[in-house]
């Protein structure tokens, strides 16, 4: 299979990113592909919604990454989502913040998106 473009953000948020098959199934070779633009969406949106429900419940965060990895199958599609979660929230035992983590995954709306389409797994450490 073959295909290539170019790729660029209305917000001019990032630089044209050039994206070809070879990105989506093999090497990456500074390229991107539609599923990792979309794990990029998912992760920023998850640790926005995880944010915001931990500043509002008193408890902002003091570091939050998350990582989001899109598993592509050819002739499948996209087959499932991976959220990793390194959090420190002074104050928040593992448990709250696996309860917290749970409810932004549900609240994301690139998750919502994904729901009922893409399994989605979480995992939470604490920095």
């Amino acid at each position: 299979m073959t295909g290539a473009g170019i790729t660029t953000l209305s917000s001019g948020a990032a630089a044209p990113m050039p994206v070809d098959w070879k990105a989506r199934s093999e090497a990456h070779g500074g390229k991107t592909s539609p599923e990792e633009l979309i794990a990029a969406a998912h992760a920023s949106c998850f640790s926005m919604a995880l944010s915001n429900a931990l500043g509002k419940a008193g408890m902002p965060p003091t570091f939050l990454d998350v990582q989001a990895t899109a598993t592509f199958v050819p002739g499948q599609g996209i087959t499932g989502m991976a959220l990793v979660l390194t959090a420190s929230v002074p104050g928040l035992d593992h448990a709250g913040l696996l309860e917290a983590a749970e409810g932004a995954k549900a609240g994301c709306p690139v998750s919502q998106a994904l729901a009922g389409n893409v399994p989605i797994t979480l995992e939470v450490h604490e920095a």
